[in-house]
C-alpha cells in the first residue's frame, strides 16, 4: 500500500529526480522499472501474466496449490497458493530464492505473516528471522520480485510505487537504500550484471 500517494501528473518528474540521485549501476537498473507501466494489468493481459508467473515459480521448484493465501498462507512450507495476482506470486518466488534452505521449508519463509496471509497467528509463531535481518530480506524480495516483473514485461512500476520505493524521494536516503539492496542482490547472484533476475537459490544458512 502506498504510504504517500503520488499524483500521476507528478510521477514523470519524480522518476527523473530519483534517477538523478542514483549511482550509475543503480540508474541503469532503475531505467527498466521506470519504463514499465504504473497501471496494473486487467482482464486477458492479467490472466496471461498470472500464467507466466506460475511458470516462474514451478521453474524454481515451487509447488502450487489452488486457493487464495487468505485461506491460510502464501507459502505453507511446501507450496504456494496459486489464486492471487501475478506480482504477488513473483514476490513469493523472490522470497523462495532469498530464504535460507531451512526457511524455505517454513510457513511464509519464517518471516511472519505477509499482507495476504490468512492464518496470521500461526505464521507469526513460525517466524524465525526478525529485526533488521528480516527487514533487509523483505526489501531484497521486494526489489527482486519487481525485477522479475521487468524481465517478464509486467507492470513493474506499479509494484515499485505500491511497495514505497519512492517514499522520501528525492532525498538521498531513498536512493542509497535502492542502491544498497540492488548491490546485495548482485553480490548474492540473484541478479546478473545487467540487473536481470537469475534462478539462483540461496545456499547459506541464517547467522544466529
Amino acid at each position: 500500500m502506498i504510504l504517500t500517494p503520488i499524483d500521476s501528473g507528478a510521477l514523470p518528474a519524480l522518476l527523473d529526480c530519483f534517477a538523478a540521485t542514483l549511482d550509475r549501476p543503480s540508474r541503469a537498473l532503475f531505467r527498466g522499472i521506470a519504463a514499465s507501466s504504473a497501471e496494473r494489468a486487467r482482464g486477458t493481459p492479467a490472466a496471461a501474466h498470472h500464467g507466466v508467473a506460475c511458470a516462474v515459480l514451478t521453474g524454481l521448484g515451487m509447488a502450487l496449490v489452488p486457493g487464495a493465501p487468505q485461506i491460510d498462507f502464501s507459502w505453507n512450507g511446501q507450496a504456494a497458493r496459486r489464486d492471487t495476482e501475478a506480482y504477488v506470486l513473483l514476490h513469493e518466488a523472490a522470497h523462495f530464492q532469498l530464504a535460507s534452505p531451512a526457511r524455505r521449508q517454513r510457513i511464509d519463509f519464517g518471516l511472519g505473516p505477509g499482507p495476504e496471509t490468512g492464518a496470521r497467528a500461526v505464521a507469526e509463531r513460525e517466524a524465525t528471522l526478525h529485526g533488521v535481518a528480516r527487514e533487509r530480506e523483505e526489501a531484497m524480495a521486494s526489489l527482486l520480485g519487481i525485477l522479475w516483473e521487468v524481465e517478464l514485461g509486467h507492470p513493474a512500476l506499479a509494484s515499485f510505487l505500491d511497495q514505497n520505493w519512492l517514499e522520501g524521494a528525492p532525498q538521498p536516503g531513498a536512493a542509497a537504500h535502492f542502491a544498497a539492496i540492488a548491490a546485495a542482490l548482485r553480490a548474492g547472484g540473484f541478479i546478473d550484471a545487467d540487473g536481470r533476475p537469475t534462478r539462483q537459490l540461496r545456499r547459506s544458512s541464517d547467522r544466529l
